[in-house]
């Protein structure tokens, strides 16, 4: 059975912008704005190669959510200085010859998440959380409608459908459709959850591909709303996936070496 949030798609696309993964924290987990990066957290500022680019350092956004390249942008020491402070990504306009905070004139801020420098101390990459298109001409990234994106960004999506989630079990909503499974308590979710199992399995026995997409988006849903009832997280789904990816991986490797030295 398909599910609808009022105003949201049954079968949701990749989204333009998304919210930060667990991973990377909630702005309460990262302090104040001072704490989102300070220079000696990157290396004192003697250690960053000013005098490469003349005063200025590239700066790499990229989305903090799904991991798109927003835009590239670049800093002096006060646009750095003016970053950590604030919270929101400000470059240094080398058409105005003056700070420029992204979003100042559109709202489309850009808030930190997370700054780094690479490895020769020359380039600057920001994890930001974009409130808007990081573009001047309304597009999601510099980059156009059609930039490339990577075969996870996609799948980034989930973690924007679990803050939404998140947001509901909060907001209580009227009319929206999990406030009512809430209502009903985590046994009814948990029920949902083994219907939408079967009615996938039995999609894809007897039904056409475009019914199995639907079903297997229904499971996700309603699997999602499980975990957060219960205080878990996608998160720690993938983290245990990755665990038993490597403990096989770590468990063959294993195996084939005890197979070569037997043959030796």
């Amino acid at each position: 059975m398909t599910t609808q949030e009022p105003g949201t798609p049954a079968h949701p696309g990749p989204p333009a912008s998304l919210g930060p993964p667990a991973s990377l924290g909630s702005p309460a987990s990262l302090g104040s704005p001072a704490s989102l990066g300070s220079p000696a957290s990157l290396g004192s500022p003697a250690g960053l190669d000013w005098d490469k680019g003349g005063g200025l350092m590239p700066a790499i956004v990229q989305d903090a959510g799904n991991g798109a390249v927003l835009m590239l942008g670049y800093m002096n020491r006060e646009a750095l200085a003016s970053t950590q402070a604030t919270g929101r990504v400000t470059f240094w306009s080398r058409s105005k010859s003056r700070l420029w905070t992204k979003g100042e004139s559109s709202g489309h801020f850009l808030q930190v998440k997370q700054i780094a420098a690479d490895c020769d101390g020359d380039t600057l990459l920001i994890l930001a959380e974009p409130t808007g298109p990081a573009c001047h001409k309304g597009t999601p990234t510099c980059w156009g409608q059609s930039a490339p994106q990577s075969t996870a960004q996609p799948v980034a999506f989930l973690a924007r459908l679990e803050r939404v989630i998140a947001q509901r079990i909060d907001a209580r909503p009227p009319g929206s459709y999990t406030a009512k499974l809430l209502a009903q308590g985590t046994r009814r979710i948990a029920q949902k959850v083994g219907e939408e199992g079967l009615e996938l399995a039995l999609a894809a026995v007897a039904q056409s591909d475009e019914e199995v997409i639907g079903e297997a988006a229904d499971l996700m849903y309603h699997t999602l709303l499980l975990l957060k009832v219960k205080g878990l997280s996608l998160s720690q789904v993938v983290a245990e996936l990755e665990t038993r990816h490597a403990d096989r991986r770590a468990a063959h490797d294993h195996a084939a070496h005890d197979h070569a030295a037997d043959d030796d």
